[in-house]
């Protein structure tokens, strides 16, 4: 079986690319990599996401949950967000932190046992790595949903085809309320808030 890009420390080639992209009316040049999702532009799902959210309004604690090379990160940097970005990738976690840098954004981009454990959050933004499995799936969602505040709201982009239906009805079974808040070329956008 091929790396995949939610492995730690990707053995692939870096083949490092540089991509444009404009979020909320401001455009931004990244750098992406090999071995981290999403080589040479931004997905489809993640774009969805961006362009179908509006962002917390500061000052608001944001988690970037599986922060590939930056873009949701980097984009709600820039709305004035105090926001961490974490990814087991490590090639991930250097290229959010090298963009952030190249457009003087603070982000904290980190392993996820990095962040500290007493932090809350006010939003989650995420397009998740279906791909690592239902029950791996299941476990990160349970690791990190109970940490929104309770006025908080989880953002997550899901393929209909990747089980983005059945995700909303097992996250209601987990007490989580869960509606969809958009849909759009295969994707649903769902918004989760605390029980």
């Amino acid at each position: 079986m091929g790396e995949q890009y939610f492995e730690a420390e990707p053995s692939s080639a870096a083949e490092e690319r540089e991509t444009t992209v404009c979020v909320w009316g401001t455009e931004r040049r990244y750098t992406t990599s090999g071995g981290v999702f999403s080589h040479g532009s931004l997905d489809k799902a993640t774009g969805l996401l961006l362009r179908h959210s509006t962002p917390p309004r500061p000052p608001a604690t944001v988690l970037d949950l599986g922060c590939g090379w930056g873009p949701i990160a980097c984009s709600l940097a820039g709305e004035g967000l105090d926001v961490w970005a974490v990814d087991i990738n490590e090639r991930a976690i250097d290229l959010t932190r090298r963009n952030a840098e190249r457009h003087g954004l603070a982000i904290n981009a980190c392993r996820p046992d990095e962040v500290p454990a007493n932090l809350t959050f006010d939003a989650i933004w995420s397009n998740p790595p279906i791909r690592i499995g239902k029950e791996a799936l299941h476990e990160l969602l349970l690791t990190w949903l109970p940490r929104l505040s309770h006025s908080g709201e989880a953002r997550l982009v899901v393929g209909r085809n990747l089980g983005a239906d059945s995700l909303q009805r097992w996250l209601e079974q987990q007490g989580f309320p869960t509606r969809r808040e958009a849909s759009a070329k295969g994707f649903r956008i769902l918004s989760v808030t605390h029980p």
